[in-house]
């Protein structure tokens, strides 16, 4: 279930999920246990041609589920791989009295295990309809989009009683773009060029410790 921050913080980090909080793209690890890697693939294409926006490409790339027994979840989830830095970020963010919030254009399925077991505060994800045990190939409820992303730094900064000068987003990928305009500091990482143009400043590293310096904390 999606968790919201129940507490005031000093500040809020918040985080994508794949290719930033994780190594991996959890569409691509569901994929491969449906055998659509190749589908999602050329998706994906698309979707970087321009063909396709974010929820478009989502909804094509789940539609290849359909038929993959809820069963894979536990084992798609212990593929999982968090980046490197992740839980020092985490670790640090909290012994300076900040909250750590993850939003993802990824799924409900993957990230209410990783998030809980990595200390985040609160997050957000889309979910994949399930009936009868099997994926139907369909997102259940409103896709997590960039303007949902943004929306939901805005709603943590608002319950955690943290000013927006006080937020940091950190991304690699357009559909983050939203939330990083919003956020007090924008940190590109492991990102793409144009989301390094955007942002504040860029993570040379795929090492999340990286970031605490940028926050004045200690790496």
């Amino acid at each position: 279930m999606p968790r919201e921050l129940a507490s005031p913080a000093r500040f809020l980090v918040v985080l994508d999920a794949d290719s930033t909080l994780i190594q991996d793209e959890a569409i691509e690890l569901l994929a491969d246990e449906a055998g659509s890697t190749d589908r999602v693939a050329a998706v994906t294409e698309r979707a970087m041609r321009g063909e396709l926006d974010f929820a478009e490409s989502l909804r094509e790339r789940v539609a290849t589920l359909e038929g993959v027994p809820e069963s894979v979840f536990p084992r798609v989830v212990s593929r999982v791989r968090p980046t490197p830095g992740a839980e020092q970020l985490i670790a640090g963010v909290h012994a300076a009295g900040g909250a750590v919030g993850v939003v993802s254009g990824g799924f409900h399925e993957i990230l209410d295990t990783v998030a809980a077991d990595l200390g985040v505060d609160a997050w957000r994800a889309n979910r994949l309809q399930i009936a009868d045990g099997t994926l139907t190939g369909l997102v259940d409820g409103d896709i997590v989009d960039a303007e949902a992303k943004a929306t939901a730094l805005r709603a943590w900064a608002a319950a955690g009683e943290v000013p927006l000068a006080r937020t940091v987003a950190i991304g690699d990928g357009a559909n983050d773009l939203r939330m990083m305009a919003v956020a007090g500091l924008s940190v590109a990482f492991n990102a793409k060029p144009a989301v390094r143009e955007a942002a504040d400043v860029a993570c040379e590293r795929v090492d999340l410790s990286d970031v605490l310096p940028l926050l004045g904390l200690r790496g």
